[in-house]
């Protein structure tokens, strides 16, 4: 009997990190090469205590959602330049992204760098603005260091859960209401080219 339980387990582990394909094509999405609707809702883990996650989740399952779509603050994951904390309380970004997989749900991210969302400097690190004549949002030399650091941790953080890699991340945001605030498409590029340089191969 235990002999079939850790053969079930072990089946069943296998089976949960399944890598799978997901692209935009001839204006549709495409989920292993099947069309797919994506019913997405917003839930922002850093907004939610923890221990709520869960029971959030469901909630959106039961209103038919089969996505869930959260925003990554910066600011909350590195308090000072290179201190970082994904782990304790509602920072915990791998457990919730675990979390709507266990009930079924996609993801998509929405990193950054800003964020906006009605958070303080948009999710923007404060310390930045330690640089006098510092220049955000744009190539400058200065942020663009530390926006690459940023991107790089978090890619690690990430890595795992893309559906590429058997998770549930299905697609990632590169930055956010840019248009009605700059129209440099250079940075835009080269903040995709950062994720692309850290494996993250979701559209």
């Amino acid at each position: 009997m235990k002999r079939i339980l850790i053969l079930l387990l072990v089946a069943l582990s296998c089976c949960t990190s399944q890598k799978h394909t997901f692209q935009i094509a001839e204006g549709e999405f495409r989920y292993d090469n099947k069309p797919i609707k994506i019913y997405s809702g917003e839930m922002h883990y850093g907004r939610i205590p923890r221990e709520y996650w869960q029971h959030r989740l469901q909630m959106a399952k039961a209103m038919g959602l089969n996505a869930v779509c959260t925003y990554v603050f910066w600011n909350y994951h590195e308090t000072a330049p290179g201190t970082w904390d994904f782990k304790s309380g509602n920072r915990d970004l791998a457990a919730f992204i675990k979390a709507a997989q266990k009930e079924g749900l996609l993801v998509i991210l929405r990193p950054g760098p800003y964020a906006c969302a009605e958070w303080e400097f948009g999710g923007l690190p404060p310390y930045l603005l330690r640089t006098p004549g510092i220049k955000v949002r744009c190539l400058d030399p200065v942020y663009m260091e530390a926006v690459e650091r940023y991107l790089s941790r978090l890619a690690d953080v990430i890595r795992p859960y893309l559906i590429t890699n058997g998770g549930p991340v299905l697609m990632m945001q590169v930055e956010n209401e840019y248009g009605s605030y700059g129209n440099d498409r250079n940075y835009i590029a080269a903040v995709k080219n950062i994720w692309e340089r850290n494996g993250i191969n979701t559209p």
